[in-house]
């Protein structure tokens, strides 16, 4: 277990975050780490699973984002996925 901090963003909103999240943290938490900052601030929530974009390729919910090569201050990107 590692401090992993992120460059983030939700999409549609204006506002690029840093996130620190643990590197054994799976993508679908950090999902819910980026929208806890936005969704009902700046983006309205949806009923829909929140993904996350990392170097043009959606992580699965269950990995670890380290496992992924996720590292420091790379940028991912939070997202609905409407299906």
């Amino acid at each position: 277990m590692a401090l992993l901090p992120l460059c983030a963003n939700f999409r549609d909103d204006i506002a690029v975050l840093l996130v620190a999240v643990d590197d054994q943290d799976t993508a679908e938490t950090v999902g819910q780490k980026i929208a806890a900052h936005v969704v009902g601030h700046r983006v309205a929530a949806a009923p829909w699973p929140i993904r996350i974009r990392h170097q043009g390729r959606i992580l699965p919910p269950g990995q670890p984002v380290g496992e992924a090569g996720v590292g420091p201050l790379d940028h991912v990107e939070a997202f609905y996925d409407a299906g």
